[in-house]
Formats: C-alpha cells, structure tokens, sequence
C-alpha cells in the first residue's frame, strides 16, 4: 500500500500476491497512499476477469450526476503528500493523478473541486471520509476519489463503495547507480554500500529486515520515495528501495546527475505483482459511474493518459 502525519505505521496483514503473508518484522503499510502502499500485501487483483462492466455494476439508479451537473463541478478527493501523484502546491493540486481527475471532468463539462486530504488510520477510514459518509468534521465527501486499490476482496467487503476503472499499476525496486550490478541486486550482495527507503513503507521493512537486518545500520530512512531517489541521483548513497513512478519523478528533476537506472525488484513482503489503483465513487449512483467510466476510455483511447504520465515523466504501467 513519508512525511509525518495522521499516517500511523501499522501492519497490513493479508496476502501478497505471490501468496507469501506480511509479517511485522517485514512490512508496515497504509494502503493505498505512497506511504501505505508501498509493498502493501494486496490480495491478486485478477483484473482481467473483473471488467468494467462488473466494476460499474450498482443499486437502482437515481438522479445522482443530474445533481453533480446542477452544481456544475466535481468535487475529487486526492491524497496530499503523494508525490509524484497529488500534493497541494503553490498553485493549487499538482502531480498525475491532480492532472487525470482535471481531465476527467472536463470530459463531463465540469469544472473540479479538490478536496485534499491527508490519509486516515486506514483504507476504510479514507474511504468512509472521502466517499460514502464524509469526515464528522464536516469535510466531504467527494464524488470522486483517485488512487485507490483495486482488490477483489477490497471490493466485495465494502458495500458502500464502487470501484472503478484501474488505470496504473504501481510496481517496487531499486533505483541504483550505474556501477552496481544487477547480479549483486538480486544476489543482495550490498555491503558496503549505502542504502535508502521511504520511512514507515513495507518496503523499508522488507529491507531493514534482510539477511535478518543485516543492511539495517546502511539504511538511510527519507520521508518520501522521491527523496531518496534523489539521494541516488545526488551521490548522497548508492542505492533506494522506491516505486518506479518515484523513481521516474526523481529522474526526471535531476536528469544530468549521477547515472542511474530503475530495476523492478520484489523483496520479501511486498507483493511479487505490484498493486493496481483506480477510483472509487458512492455506491447506488449508476449513472455517474457510467459518466466517470466512459470519461476514462476516452482518456486512454485518445492518448491523454499516456501524455499525462509522460508529462511528469513517468511512464503509464497499465494494470
């Protein structure tokens, strides 16, 4: 499934998708923000039986996106401090997934209100405050929120929700100066070298736990992914334990610097498939679904996705 906040580190204790469990000593995780869902241990998503079809179906309809065209904007909630995905900036919400719900309702004609928020104590907790109920102090809901994890038990145990078009999958590994080897990679043959993971992410778990914590001391902990990307890229240390899209970001800030590459890589605790993230809506609200559905086939269709992530310098790992 970083940056201090109301993101307490806590376990995700379910299965990876390569059937191995997360352990305490592994992974603590906070699905579906950078933090939380670094190395979290969805379930297998199974997506290519879950079509959009099923993802869209719903209670009886009712006069739900009439109402969202009266008000004539969409209100989206985005995570903060989820770079290079959301993040409040100096001009108001910034990254991909801040680009993909402006687009999104500019294909239904409406304009966007963002409703930033930061992670609860959990997934329900995100979903209950920015989707179905909203915050009881007041703030939301959304009718839209973005990245989100598409997990087939996630979406049978929570009624209230619907989950909808999976747009990226997100995936870990290293980001690593030119001089390493990929064979001293996947032989973790790694000491001496200085290393670099985002606190509290399974994936700095998975590799303070290595070799029984072997590589705990060379361990640099950043409050985000980016950050230690950065570190790689600035000669700070050697290597960092981060997503691809983080890498990519940091790449993309810094593409003079230190050579770097990206190697996917799946560590003990994190899931050996990566986790796919879509959008989710209030259940019983057919008729909006149907809007945001057909709005995300457009978008991929037409090539605006794929521009979005190129935009910052990412590139659109399909789920």
């Amino acid at each position: 499934m970083q940056q201090p906040d109301s993101r307490a580190t806590r376990l995700l204790s379910s299965s990876c998708d390569d059937g191995t469990q997360a352990t305490h000593a592994q992974a603590s995780t906070r699905p579906p923000t950078r933090r939380r869902m670094l190395g979290m241990g969805l379930a297998g998503m199974g997506l290519a039986g879950v079509g959009l079809g099923a993802l869209l179906a719903s209670p009886a309809a009712h006069a739900e996106l009439a109402e969202v065209r009266e008000r004539g904007s969409l209100k989206i909630a985005l995570y903060k401090s989820n770079l290079p995905f959301s993040d409040v900036g100096t001009s108001g919400m910034q990254g991909v997934d801040a680009a993909l719900g402006k687009a999104i309702a500019e294909r239904l004609k409406l304009g966007v209100q963002w409703l930033p928020f930061e992670a609860g104590e959990n997934l329900n907790d995100d979903l209950r405050n920015m989707v179905w109920r909203g915050h009881y102090l007041g703030y939301g809901p959304a009718d839209l929120m973005l990245q989100v994890p598409i997990d087939k038990r996630l979406i049978a145990a929570t009624g209230q929700v619907e989950f909808l078009s999976p747009y990226y999958r997100h995936q870990l590994g290293w980001l690593v100066h030119d001089q390493i080897a990929t064979t001293d990679l996947r032989n973790f043959q790694l000491e001496g070298l200085s290393l670099a993971a985002e606190i509290g992410t399974a994936a700095a778990g998975a590799l303070l736990g290595q070799g029984g914590g072997q590589y705990r001391s060379a361990v640099k902990l950043q409050n985000n992914g980016v950050d230690a990307a950065l570190g790689v890229l600035n000669s700070q240390w050697d290597a960092a334990y981060v997503t691809r899209a983080q890498a990519e970001s940091a790449l993309a800030q810094a593409p003079n610097k230190r050579a770097a590459r990206f190697e996917p890589m799946v560590l003990q605790g994190t899931p050996a498939n990566g986790w796919a993230v879509g959008m989710a809506i209030k259940s019983g609200q057919p008729e909006l679904a149907k809007a945001i559905g057909l709005a995300m086939k457009s978008l991929q269709e037409d090539g605006t996705l794929v521009a979005i992530y190129r935009a910052q310098g990412l590139q659109l790992i399909h789920p």
